[in-house]
């Protein structure tokens, strides 16, 4: 099983550690520590968050995070998670 990043996801979170490291460098390697732990441990976790309402599919759910939801999506044909996005809770 492994977890792969689309380049959307990656973007998205380049932008917000860019502005949380102008205000809080300490803040911004915290939020990117336990974001890192979140994911690393999905495998083991992924039955516990819930479906993403915006979606009509059980495979999409959402991780919240701070003032943050991830996006991740299970493909069960090949046996890999899939961070979709990470968008701003409204």
């Amino acid at each position: 099983m492994n977890i792969l990043c689309t380049p959307l996801y990656e973007k998205q979170l380049k932008v917000i550690l860019n502005d949380y490291a102008q205000e809080d460098f300490t803040a911004t390697k915290k939020f990117k520590l336990y974001l890192d732990t979140i994911l690393i441990n999905l495998p083991t976790k992924a039955d516990k968050y819930k479906k993403a309402q915006l979606f009509d599919d059980e495979d999409i759910k959402v991780i919240p995070h701070e003032n943050f939801n991830i996006l991740f999506f299970i493909d069960k044909i090949s046996d890999n998670y899939l961070i979709l996005a990470i968008l701003a809770k409204e």
